[in-house]
């Protein structure tokens, strides 16, 4: 016997209500634009964001202002290595060497901006935002710089930014507070030194020319190469010469924390910028130590 129309309609609005309630679908997640990765994201953020990064230009700074007195002090006391001092004798007036870029003043907005653009260093570019004269001090660098200024200590900056951008940085450094004492304390890139050849953009021979006028008592920098001449830039170099004048870190020498760039990148494949940058980004992996 077939249920009645209205028996079958009830039948089914029952089992209807006795199954389970299907809970709505959550709204798709708005799609995100893909983000490029790019070696210097972290390193440049390190240096924008992090306290960590502050505290260790400070506290170096403090460090080399605490030795001032005890270098000024002592006759023999020199920052620069034998074969690139030239001058000497109690004539010579005291003066410290600072690298200009990750030492003195803070770039980091130009790497920023390559970071966002996902661009490299060129020349034109950098030219562009030294002109700007927007870079700030690092932190702790001008309370260093007064502080030898108040003992007659001549600040030299020994710069690869080169001879064509001296005004615009000497402009930067002062707005910034940092003493100049005249035009001929900035040696950049490109600056002719009498007896001595330069080669690329090693500073052996500005300092051979800032030893013939000052009696050196500290350096300041971020790269080995601030130092002293690096004749052999592969890793195996560059620690054997840490190794044989690695004493004078922390005395004569301050080394400045910088992650963005410097000598030590090339030095991990084979110092050729004309390689792609996945190529140099695949030899830079191959140089990381996955074990002790």
């Amino acid at each position: 016997m077939r249920p009645a129309p209205i028996c079958a309609a009830l039948f089914a609005l029952a089992l209807a209500a006795c199954q389970p309630v299907r809970p709505e679908a959550p709204p798709a997640a708005p799609a995100t634009a893909a983000v490029p990765a790019d070696d210097n994201l972290n390193a440049v953020l390190w240096v924008q964001r992090s306290t960590e990064y502050r505290a260790l230009l400070e506290q170096a700074y403090r460090a080399a202002t605490d030795k001032l007195d005890a270098a000024l002090a002592d006759p023999r006391w020199n920052a620069l290595v034998e074969e690139e001092r030239e001058g000497s004798g109690p004539q010579l007036k005291p003066a410290v060497v600072l690298d200009i870029d990750e030492t003195v003043l803070d770039n980091s907005p130009y790497q920023a901006r390559l970071v966002r653009d996902g661009a490299e260093y060129s020349d034109s570019t950098w030219d562009a935002w030294v002109e700007e004269r927007k870079a700030r001090a690092v932190p702790g660098v001008v309370e260093f710089a007064r502080a030898a200024n108040a003992r007659g200590v001549t600040l030299v900056y020994i710069s690869n930014r080169a001879v064509h951008l001296t005004e615009a940085t000497l402009d930067n450094l002062r707005a910034e507070g940092l003493p100049v004492e005249g035009d001929d304390v900035f040696l950049g890139l490109g600056l002719k030194v009498p007896g001595c050849e330069q080669h690329g953009s090693e500073k052996d021979c500005r300092r051979r020319l800032a030893s013939r006028r000052y009696r050196v008592l500290m350096q300041f920098g971020d790269q080995l190469g601030d130092f002293l001449k690096i004749e052999d830039n592969s890793p195996a170099g560059r620690q054997a010469l840490l190794d044989r004048h690695g004493e004078w870190f922390g005395s004569r020498w301050w080394m400045l924390p910088n992650p963005t760039y410097g000598g030590w990148e090339p030095a991990l494949f084979d110092n050729n910028w004309k390689q792609p940058r996945d190529a140099r980004r695949a030899a830079k992996r191959a140089a990381l130590e996955t074990a002790p």
